[in-house]
């Protein structure tokens, strides 16, 4: 057979072959070969493993069967002939194995959040870090809370439905539809698994269980009220480094988790960039900010109070980590913005500016990261219009100068044209 390994002993082994095996003296182990690759091997701690030699796909392979004596000669040739016939059904037997054991890990937690948890190791390996810590994060706060303890199989879906209208009535309608997305996920891994026979989120869809969730639209002043809000945030009294997050807010209109978890080696200030990886994108994918003078001129600021913290934003406690994303949120409440503006505003003020400047949308929804990148070019890349993004971002710096000691927008126009 093509697929078995050929080495085979001559005599194959009996009971008492295998009783009496050891590795001699001086060497590392010693192989006692049976038949059709099958063969034990003993190593100088007297141990003694059954293993099977075989080819899959043209690539030689071994698959452990089990310690000798509690796996005899004759259970190691059962495990190899049904190790055969996976392997003559066109299946790695090493793989084979593999599944039982999930399935059998699975098996013995039955609760909906043991079988969760395991759901979530698999899961989390093709996801970055900050998603798979946000996704466990939520079950445990909203999901084990009221159905974790279940026995897997009494998950039904009008407990489900509890579940995700519990986290609705507090007004997080996103979080509900969310958490009743990732059961259904867990759901239908026990299902693949053997657990159940069915998945009861299949007959919940949370467009018919919960309300109709409004597209979300941040708080933000018009643009004729920017300079007030500039000339607030320059006279901000509260801590210097959140004063500087705003500022630097201002001028580049990255999203609020983006600034505070900015980190010093993302930045280039002789190139004047700021390079932001793809984990910490919301669309996965880099991003590059080119800073303007003004913006510079911010980043020497927070240079002069940097600590040993990588973090350009440390938190108060914690300087490992970063800030609170509420942060900036309560000094503009502060501000006496409360519901009026947030970190997220700035977005909005920019785009409408910048579209008002004459910029093109491309540019600014380019410099913006949001999806309708792929929609520009199928070749997008980090470093897209980047030159002209350059001039948009100084003159987008200008215009907030200006803003602020004249108490107006400049006439958009005309900023526009002096940058191209």
């Amino acid at each position: 057979m093509p697929h078995l390994w050929p080495e085979s002993a001559p005599v194959p082994l009996t009971d008492k072959k295998c009783e009496n095996a050891k590795c001699p003296t001086g060497k590392v182990r010693k192989r006692f070969y049976d038949q059709g690759g099958l063969y034990l091997e003993v190593l100088p701690s007297k141990g003694r493993y059954w293993r099977w030699k075989y080819r899959y796909l043209g690539k030689e392979k071994r698959l452990a069967l089990g310690v000798y004596p509690e796996v005899s000669l004759k259970d190691a040739r059962k495990r190899t002939a049904d190790a055969r016939r996976a392997l003559d059904e066109g299946r790695d037997p090493g793989a084979v194995k593999q599944e039982a054991k999930l399935a059998a890990k699975v098996a013995l937690g039955t609760t909906f959040e043991s079988i969760a948890r395991t759901w979530w190791d698999q899961w989390k390996g093709a996801r970055s870090a900050r998603h798979a810590d946000y996704v466990i994060r939520r079950l445990e706060f909203d999901v084990f809370p009221a159905i974790g303890r279940l026995p897997v199989a009494e998950v039904t879906a009008p407990k489900l439905l509890a579940m995700a209208r519990k986290i609705e009535s507090r007004g997080a309608l996103d979080i509900a539809a969310r958490c009743l997305q990732t059961s259904g996920q867990i759901l239908r891994f026990a299902v693949a698994h053997g657990v159940l026979e069915r998945n009861p989120a299949s007959d919940v869809k949370p467009s018919d269980a919960l309300r109709p969730r409004k597209k979300q639209n941040y708080a933000r002043v018009d643009s004729k009220e920017l300079p007030e809000l500039l000339r607030k945030i320059e006279a901000y009294d509260g801590a210097a480094r959140t004063r500087f997050a705003m500022k630097l807010m201002a001028l580049t209109f990255v999203r609020t988790g983006e600034l505070i978890g900015a980190k010093w080696p993302e930045f280039d200030l002789d190139e004047a960039e700021w390079r932001i990886p793809a984990e910490r994108m919301k669309m996965g994918e880099p991003h590059i900010v080119p800073l303007s003078r003004q913006a510079l001129e911010v980043m020497a600021c927070l240079q002069s109070i940097r600590g040993r913290s990588e973090m350009v934003f440390p938190g108060d406690r914690d300087h490992d980590k970063s800030m609170s994303n509420n942060t900036i949120l309560a000094a503009l409440w502060r501000m006496g913005y409360k519901g009026r503006m947030t970190g997220h505003g700035f977005r909005g003020v920019a785009s409408t500016v910048l579209h008002e400047m004459g910029f093109r949308h491309d540019v600014i929804e380019l410099q913006l990261a949001h999806s309708e990148r792929n929609q520009v070019s199928a070749s997008y890349n980090w470093a897209t219009y980047l030159p002209e993004r350059r001039k948009m971002m100084q003159a987008w710096a200008d215009v907030l100068d200006a803003a602020r000691s004249t108490g107006k927008v400049i006439p958009i126009g005309k900023v526009a044209r002096r940058a191209a």
